[in-house]
């Protein structure tokens, strides 16, 4: 017999026993559909486009692409062809629930319900990612939130503006600086707040004007719907500067001092640290006296609104045209200038048998010239001792100023009181630096409502209180005036005056006047160490500006004529004013 092969066994097997790959004959997958996919897939629809249209059209490509960036695989979004079905049966399988319910409702700290089911709709779940919770507010409070995750009551957080969304804050300088001024100096605020000098308190030298007496009616709380409006009287105020003061040249004359300031000057020198807003002072060495000057229309002038504030009230150009004209820092701070003026001269009571007269009258009064009657005001003009040494000796006289005069009703002495007046534009307007509402909150919550203006104004409250420890008043009245209606500040209303004294107040503000002096003290020997070689009788002058944007003080050398021809512009532009009411 013949051998018998491999091969002829293999070709004598049956087909269907064979084993192997299939072939491209076999229809093992026929009838089941297909669909791409990818290991990190999730078995669902093929394609949803009604749920992407829905979120597109509601939060834009960009929320499209943050919640769907998982999704963008092509088959990703596979349908649910590959899932089980649920048998019917299921449908009607429910668990019974043994345990007790409580009806007792469950209240968070903040006062609003706190949910404990997972996915509760608008609240904040135990242990969910919802993390806070809307409680009501009341009217000028701002939202308040409860973080069930760290236990604390946020109030007034706002949610929207992350830092890096903030508008670029880009302000003017108060002075344009020009080609040919030379800087000499720049000191940052952190170098500013080191320094320290006590100073004794001054001497008085001489007094001039004469003062009422302040209306103790408006300690009192208002009565509803008897509010007092602010009024618009017409009295002459005046506020000199430094070096056209002619007492002050008399005094210079008679070599009385070395240094020579007004107190509203000396007080934004003194809390320069604190300011924000651009500012300028002019300083003129003549000689061995020195003077320290403001221009005409300085914005030394200009009362300042939420000058502090964290969110500071915006220019129109910053904001877009969404903001109001009334509530931009330039006008708000027309505004205040223009409350404090007329709120010092209402709330005293003008009798000619009931004032004080000073030792002179008024030194800027011309009765002659002058139609409106005189302001009740009285000017001190008092001596510091700024030397170091008693070799060295260092005076400063400063013209000092008080408002009032008040009975003390214990002793019955009359005390000297300094009048200022915050004012409130609107508690939930853009700037507000969430303030309360001053109509319902000034009284029932008056220390809350003091420290935020405290917080937010801490720069003119210093220097308020600055010129009242200049002027050693007895004591200070801070009056709380709003606009009658948020959206005009055309009328306006007070609603209370509160009563403080002037270093317990300066305590409370952590303001400290040996800081101040010390200021002061070192601009003075820059000034003479950069004027020590040059003639006894030659004028030099300097310009000392804060940076609109930074806490830096830059001091310039600018030409003696400097400012003098600005000078002489504003005075024809008088002249032909009158003459042309003539």
């Amino acid at each position: 017999m013949a051998p018998i092969s491999i091969a002829d066994i293999v070709s004598a097997l049956p087909a269907e026993d064979t084993w192997g790959p299939a072939t491209s004959t076999d229809n093992m997958l026929q009838g089941v559909p297909y669909a791409p996919f990818s290991k990190g897939d999730k078995l669902g629809r093929m394609a949803d486009w009604t749920a992407e249209s829905k979120d597109r059209d509601r939060a834009g490509r960009q929320a499209y692409n943050r919640n769907y960036r998982d999704q963008q695989v092509y088959g990703a979004g596979s349908s649910s062809l590959f899932s089980i079905q649920a048998a019917e049966e299921e449908s009607s399988f429910s668990v019974v629930d043994n345990t007790r319910a409580s009806a007792k409702r469950t209240f968070g700290r903040g006062g609003g319900t706190v949910f404990r089911g997972r996915g509760q709709r608008g609240g904040a779940q135990r242990g969910g990612r919802a993390g806070f919770q809307r409680v009501g507010a009341g009217r000028g409070q701002g939202d308040r939130y409860y973080d069930n995750r760290s236990g604390r009551s946020n109030r007034g957080r706002r949610f929207g503006w992350k830092d890096y969304d903030k508008p670029q804050r880009t302000r003017e300088p108060s002075i344009n600086v020009r080609p040919d001024w030379n800087m000499l100096e720049e000191v940052d605020f952190s170098r500013l707040s080191k320094l320290n000098l006590e100073t004794p308190d001054g001497e008085d030298l001489d007094s001039y004007g004469f003062l009422y007496y302040y209306d103790r009616s408006y300690d009192k709380a208002p009565v509803k719907n008897a509010e007092r409006r602010l009024q618009a009287l017409e009295r002459a105020a005046y506020n000199v500067t430094t070096s056209q003061d002619p007492v002050i040249q008399e005094l210079a004359e008679k070599n009385e001092a070395t240094v020579f300031a007004t107190s509203d000057i000396l007080s934004m020198l003194m809390c320069a640290p604190r300011s924000v807003y651009s500012w300028d002072i002019v300083i003129v060495h003549q000689g061995n006296k020195i003077y320290f000057d403001k221009r005409e229309g300085a914005s030394l002038d200009l009362v300042t609104v939420n000058e502090n504030a964290a969110d500071a009230p915006l220019e129109l150009a910053e904001t877009s045209g969404k903001q109001e004209s009334i509530n931009t820092p330039s006008a708000l701070a027309m505004e205040a200038t223009f409350i404090n003026h007329n709120f010092a001269l209402q709330t005293v009571t003008e009798s000619q048998s009931a004032k004080l007269e000073m030792s002179h009258p008024n030194p800027f009064y011309n009765a002659s010239e002058e139609s409106e009657p005189l302001a009740s005001k009285g000017y001190k003009y008092r001596r510091f001792d700024l030397s170091l040494t008693d070799e060295e000796p260092l005076n400063m006289i400063v013209r000092t100023e008080v408002d009032a005069l008040l009975k003390n009703p214990v002793s019955g002495e009359d005390q000297q009181v300094i009048v200022k007046a915050l004012n409130e534009f609107d508690s939930k307007a853009q700037g507000s630096g969430g303030a309360l509402d001053w109509r319902n909150k000034l009284w029932s919550q008056r220390g809350a409502v003091v420290a935020t203006e405290m917080k937010n104004n801490s720069c003119k409250l210093a220097r308020w209180t600055t010129q009242a420890i200049l002027a050693k008043a007895d004591a200070m009245k801070l009056g709380f005036v709003s606009r009658a209606n948020p959206r005009s500040a055309a009328a306006h209303v007070v609603l209370g005056v509160v009563g403080y004294k002037p270093r317990e107040f300066a305590s409370q503000m952590n303001l400290n006047l040996g800081n101040g002096w010390g200021i002061v003290r070192t601009i003075v020997d820059r000034i003479r160490a950069l004027d020590a070689d040059e003639e006894e009788d030659k004028v030099t002058k300097y310009v000392l500006i804060k940076d609109p944007n930074r806490p830096v003080l830059r001091l310039y050398s600018v030409p003696a004529t400097t400012f003098e021809e600005d000078e002489e512009v504003a005075e024809e532009q008088e002249e032909k004013g009158d003459e042309d009411e003539e």
